[in-house]
């Protein structure tokens, strides 16, 4: 499942990038929307952000990616990353009925406890989007059922305490982690935050479900653009060329495991 910031570095160039996912391998795409205040981000998707929010990006614009998108691919699951702030300054209402008839599929918002999720998940349940929920290492059994309720689509496994891209969790501890998952839930789970190399995400799918990569490719990307931010030639096939070595090593843990 990899991760790319909405218009980051530039519309035409992200839009290409989304279309091209698939035939890399992509089984789900995360397309994260542009904030300019991520807590959960570390460094490397902040800096996507701001190139993104310079670029134009913003909610709309993310949903406009995922209408063209669906003009040729139906059946790729794409889920919106992002935060509250940008989904209410949009109208909880007109967002998740827009986001539903512009082929979005699922929902992860990053500060939404689930106290406080009936707001948005109730109108997100009724227009067919799943509202994915992240869970992570400090949270606690009698905490567990509480983040889980509700949850459709899939659990996204946060592998370490702390912000994206910054470390990764060791295989014993996902070892550890997600039987006790599995014990509150039957939906697939998918680790995040610290799957950078193809040898990681074999490890994760071979453990849980699903490997989500976004600071990793995001970095590639980065280092492909020119001197002033832009894209270069070669961006698009560096960042599709890793997706397809993450994809490989994925798919070979399976048919190993």
């Amino acid at each position: 499942m990899p991760y790319l910031e909405a218009y980051d570095p530039d519309p035409a160039t992200s839009m290409a990038l989304l279309r091209g996912l698939p035939g890399a391998g992509a089984d789900l795409i995360e397309l994260g929307v542009p904030f300019s205040d991520p807590m959960a981000d570390g460094p490397t998707i902040q800096l996507a952000a701001q190139r993104a929010l310079k670029a134009g990006g913003s909610l709309a614009g993310a949903l406009a990616m995922v209408r063209d998108f669906r003009r040729a691919d139906d059946d790729t699951p794409v889920v919106l990353m992002g935060y509250l702030n940008p989904i209410l300054s949009y109208g909880i209402d007109s967002f998740c009925t827009e986001a539903a008839c512009s082929g979005v599929d699922g929902l992860i918002v990053v500060d939404l406890p689930p106290e406080e999720a009936d707001e948005l998940a109730i109108p997100a349940r009724e227009q067919g989007l799943d509202l994915i929920r992240l869970v992570a290492p400090t949270t606690d059994e009698a905490r567990l059922p509480k983040v889980l309720e509700g949850t459709s689509g899939f659990i996204y496994y946060v592998a370490i305490a702390g912000i994206t891209g910054t470390r990764s969790a060791t295989r014993d501890a996902l070892a550890e982690a997600i039987p006790r998952l599995r014990r509150h839930t039957d939906l697939p789970i998918a680790i995040g935050f610290g799957v950078r190399s193809p040898q990681q995400a074999a490890e994760a799918a071979q453990v849980a479900d699903g490997a989500v990569v976004a600071s990793a490719l995001i970095d590639t990307l980065a280092q492909s653009l020119d001197e002033r931010g832009r894209a270069r030639p070669e961006t698009l096939r560096r960042v599709l060329d890793q997706v397809r070595g993450l994809a490989d090593a994925v798919r070979g843990a399976r048919v190993s495991a």
